[in-house]
């Protein structure tokens, strides 16, 4: 009696074709994702240095700052009058803060005829820098 012999099947292989497309597909899956992440990574930047200027943006916001039209201040110049500032470091810190400031016309706005109700004003503030900012300030009138 003859033993069998277990019979071997060959199982089909990929192809140096099938390999490289798939390397290539893979390669442009990793080049998409690496360019979304340069972009997400300039857009956090951007968005922290917008945040840390919207901070320091606050100094100007003094109630007096509407006599500063077409001025370009430093947040010292605006703020020594509202505090005293003992600190060498603070004072040169704000010095070297420094922003152009507009301050369009300001705009009334009137109830209907009809009905009594607030007047309202409001005053628009530009701070122009690296970061322009835009600021409204609200005054609410008498009924």
């Amino acid at each position: 009696m003859k033993a069998l012999l277990p019979v071997k099947i060959l199982r089909p292989a990929f192809t140096i074709i099938e390999i490289l497309v798939s390397v290539i597909i893979l390669s442009f899956a990793i080049i998409f994702v690496l360019k979304v992440h340069t972009d997400n990574q300039e857009q956090i930047v951007y968005i922290s240095e917008r945040n840390k200027l919207s901070l320091q943006d606050s100094l100007y916001l003094s109630p007096n700052i509407l006599l500063h039209h077409k001025d370009s201040k430093s947040a010292y110049d605006i703020v020594e009058r509202l505090f005293k500032i003992k600190e060498q470091e603070s004072r040169v810190l704000l010095k070297k803060n420094e922003r152009d400031i507009f301050i369009p016309e300001e705009i009334t706005i009137l109830p209907p005829p009809d009905i009594h109700g607030p007047t309202a004003t409001v005053n628009e503030i530009m701070l122009k820098g690296q970061h322009s900012s835009v600021y409204y300030r609200f005054k609410l009138g008498s009924f």
